[in-house]
């Protein structure tokens, strides 16, 4: 979560083909350098992958992207680009893929045909690569024209992203057969819009960059101590002047959607709840001299899981991903000296519910189990924040809700591998690298997206240190984290740029496992090409 919740601030699986370069002619036709990415270049092994017929040609190379496309089989040929009759067209039994079909045309200023046969100077796309991994495709150029096919529609429309990418950096798709998929299924970008307000035009533009980048998870923290910012009709009390309609929020996910962006909406508890506590002050937890405790709901008075579970109750309507995050870290009862002594009630309720061996991280645990009941009952897969996990103790935290890890600062701290040792499913926000907090409190500096390009890996989960391959396959991912903590230290605008060079490097990284073949300065070089074009 956020460092500046500081009250407990104390201070892939790597494919088994070797990653290749492949000395070939580049767009400028230099005839040096490698490929522009982590592509491995092979010579055509079977009919379907032979060079077209004409010597005219030197054997392609792979397409420059970002991510880098995973795998690239050379021919020789024009490749492909436009042309004034060029169309996109949709293969029979792909219907589906209308949309995407539409959104490419238009970027490529050409028409759409609809579902027909290809034609010369066509791009077509097909459903229907049987046993395909999800999000992957295959896209070939061949006689002048580009198929792209994939299992899922998600696939294909990350095909679409390579083609307008290849277009961009170098005028062309060259000549051969793309096989990519990524290496992580979760990819995204965490938003803080709770304590920097930003506008839904501004949040339209980072989905519409994400998807370029073949990310695919828009995390939005709405609800903190500062604000609560997004309009509720169940308790329009709790919200902020300064927010987003539900009209705009239904226009943000569902651009998201389109773009196969999956909106990770969370409402933290128990703590982080100062906006909704200044119209409940009722619930608001004190210790035993009767100080609050800033932002934290009591969880032993009956009413605060009722409010909650309330919220959580609208908003999983208002977001219809297959994702909620509940929080669950920072907790103030849990950052004291002797919390049993400071927050008494919360000890008699824990062992009222669970039995005289009972602690306030027992309560705390119950508390997120049944938020994660209340989400799961929608369809959701349940998030919390790693420091709401706690060691020992006679409740467990649910097995199924899966682990953001952000920090190893917490009073308490558990490494990466006790999580994973249990056997949960991680995902991977590593404050070292992965978060970028405004103003730098805390001793935090802006994260470079070199340092991310060269140093951070998914499996990187806490400091500068690599967690052992072994756990690979339970992290499931990373996202990139905006915080706001001092919201005026940057305008919107400052935040994107920013964030443009990270988020690169964040997506390179989670698509392609590996060392990427590119320097980091020919990684920015193909950066400023793909955004100067587009």
């Amino acid at each position: 979560m956020s460092p500046s919740r500081g009250a407990l601030v104390a201070g892939a699986a790597v494919t088994a083909a070797a990653v290749a370069l492949t000395v070939a002619v580049w767009p400028d036709g230099s005839g040096s350098g490698p490929t522009g990415g982590a592509a491995s270049s092979r010579a055509p092994s079977s009919p379907s992958a032979a060079p077209t017929p004409t010597r005219s040609y030197p054997l392609s190379s792979a397409p420059r992207t970002i991510p880098a496309v995973r795998e690239h089989t050379p021919a020789r040929g024009p490749g492909w680009q436009p042309g004034r009759d060029s169309t996109v067209v949709v293969a029979k039994g792909g219907e589906r893929l209308a949309d995407e079909a539409r959104l490419l045309a238009g970027e490529l200023k050409i028409r759409y045909r609809g579902v027909a046969a290809a034609r010369a100077g066509d791009v077509e796309l097909a459903l229907g690569t049987a046993g395909g991994a999800p999000e992957s495709y295959t896209l070939t150029t061949r006689d002048r024209r580009v198929r792209i096919s994939g299992p899922d529609e998600a696939g294909v429309f990350y095909g679409t992203r390579t083609l307008k990418q290849s277009l961009r950096a170098a005028g062309t798709m060259p000549e051969g057969v793309v096989k990519d998929t990524p290496d992580r299924p979760q990819r995204g970008l965490n938003l803080d819009i709770a304590r920097k307000h930003y506008t839904a035009s501004w949040i339209e533009d980072r989905v519409r960059e994400m998807a370029d980048l073949k990310l695919n998870q828009l995390g939005l923290h709405f609800s903190d101590d500062q604000a609560f910012r997004i309009e509720s009709e169940s308790h329009p009390e709790v919200v902020s002047p300064e927010h987003l309609t539900r009209a705009e929020v239904h226009r943000i996910v569902g651009l998201a959607t389109s773009l196969h962006i999956e909106v990770v909406p969370e409402i933290d508890s128990p703590g982080h709840l100062g906006a909704v506590l200044r119209a409940h002050p009722d619930l608001q937890l004190r210790n035993a001299q009767g100080t609050a405790s800033t932002g934290s709901l009591d969880i032993s008075e009956p009413g605060s899981a009722e409010l909650i579970d309330e919220l959580l109750d609208e908003y999983t309507e208002l977001f219809p991903g297959a994702y909620w995050h509940l929080g669950a870290d920072e907790y103030r009862a849990l950052t004291v000296r002797d919390p049993a002594a400071s927050y008494p009630q919360l000890l008699r309720a824990a062992r009222e519910k669970y039995g005289e061996r009972a602690t306030i991280e027992d309560l705390a645990t119950g508390w997120l189990n049944d938020r994660a009941a209340v989400v799961q009952a929608e369809g959701r897969t349940a998030k919390a924040w790693n420091d709401g996990f706690f060691r020992g103790g006679t409740v467990h935290a649910r097995k199924d809700i899966e682990v953001e890890y952000w920090t190893g600062k917490e009073i308490g701290a558990r490494p990466p591998q006790e999580y994973l040792s249990e056997g949960r499913r991680v995902v991977n926000l590593n404050d070292e690298f992965l978060y970028y907090v405004l103003g730098q409190p805390n001793e935090f500096v802006y994260p470079t997206g070199k340092r991310i390009y060269e140093q951070w890996t998914p499996l990187v989960l806490r400091g500068t240190q690599p967690v052992p391959s072994r756990y690979s396959k339970q992290i499931l991912g990373g996202r990139f984290a905006v915080w706001g903590d001092l919201p005026q230290a940057q305008t919107a605008q400052q935040v994107a740029q920013g964030i443009r060079m990270p988020l690169k490097a964040t997506a390179q990284k989670l698509w392609v496992p590996g060392k990427p073949a590119l320097t980091w300065a020919q990684f920015q070089q193909l950066a400023g090409r793909i955004d100067a074009t587009g």
